[in-house]
């Protein structure tokens, strides 16, 4: 794994994820959850949870880049538009520093609309891996 190494993986989330990711977390916030309550609001139809939506990063640091065997030390996130359901996305990772000594990583993720090609959710994860950083 080296400086500006990039990886990006396309995705989408069900109504049904958002329902199951409410019931493990607790999160029952009607704007994730009635459609009624979200015509309310600003976005006039229902949000996803914001980590639901950043979990893509979890699911591809630890499976695809770098992969099992990935240790997550930290992570920053921004939200910084809403996301939907049966919406396509596309997570783009690029690394932007690396210490191999320490087998450390510092990776920038930033999740994009594919529609709108606007950023929702942008951070930086900090991973380690012993045999690929």
């Amino acid at each position: 794994m080296q400086i500006n190494d990039t990886h990006t993986h396309a995705f989408r989330f069900s109504q049904a994820d958002v329902e199951a990711f409410a019931r493990v977390t607790g999160d029952n916030n009607p704007l994730h959850l009635d459609a009624d309550f979200a015509a309310q609001t600003p976005f006039k139809r229902p949000i996803m949870h914001g980590m639901l939506g950043a979990s893509i990063f979890t699911k591809v640091l630890g499976t695809e880049f770098p992969g099992y065997g990935s240790v997550y030390l930290g992570q920053t996130l921004e939200f910084l538009r809403p996301m939907f359901v049966d919406t396509d996305y596309e997570v783009t990772f690029t690394v932007q520093q690396v210490d191999p000594q320490k087998h450390i990583a510092h990776i920038f993720g930033e999740i994009r609309d594919m529609h709108t090609q606007k950023v929702t959710t942008k951070g930086v994860a900090t991973l380690m891996h012993k045999e690929k950083i």
